[in-house]
């Protein structure tokens, strides 16, 4: 990639499987599209315009859920949103299993604050999770573009490019950036989180 934004030395970031772990930078391009106001869709490709992944669910219904799938249609990843908190949180769950079986849970850290930012913590974790997080993402106010952090060190970038005519049509667009041996299904799994979150 050009101008690389990437520390050295950060160590292999593996939550959904190390298959979706690439020894080298990867960029993605996101396609968004509402289906008539009641499902919500994402196809992700490379550069080379080959599919990884794909994400859907319904828009309008009170306990948000978004199923992550490979290209195939195989189920990899489900999220789901308690929606009736007032802070926003997020399980994801491996394949279509329940909510019981979690990978990872994603929070908001505070609705109030100017700038977009929430906290993740893997479900495997040893130590008291109210102390830290294992991951955060930071955003912009207002904008879907970010940053996601292990530590301090940046492993994906998102931006969003948006236009009021690709938003009246239902359609929006995000270029992604992720880090050498960062899993990219747990970096789509965090933006669809942040795009829902946000909206």
């Amino acid at each position: 990639m050009e101008n690389p934004m990437w520390d050295d030395g950060i160590p292999m970031v593996s939550v959904v499987g190390d298959s979706f772990c690439v020894p080298y930078g990867l960029e993605m391009i996101v396609k968004k599209k509402i289906h008539g106001f009641k499902k919500a869709h994402y196809d992700v490709y490379d550069t080379s315009g080959n599919m990884l992944l794909q994400v859907d669910g319904n828009v309008w219904k009170l306990q948000k859920k978004r199923v992550m799938r490979d290209p195939s249609g195989l189920p990899l990843l489900t999220m789901r949103c308690k929606s009736f908190k007032w802070k926003k949180e997020w399980t994801v769950s491996p394949g279509e299993s329940s909510e019981e079986n979690v990978l990872f849970k994603v929070e908001e850290s505070n609705p109030l604050r100017l700038k977009t930012r929430l906290d993740v913590f893997l479900e495997d974790k040893k130590s008291d999770k109210k102390n830290h997080s294992d991951f955060h993402v930071n955003g912009r106010f207002n904008s879907l573009s970010f940053k996601v952090y292990r530590g301090k060190s940046a492993i994906a970038q998102v931006n969003h490019h948006y236009s009021w005519g690709s938003f009246c049509k239902g359609k929006e667009n995000f270029r992604v950036k992720v880090h050498p041996e960062v899993d990219y299904s747990f970096i789509m799994a965090l933006l669809v989180i942040l795009d829902e979150v946000d909206n």
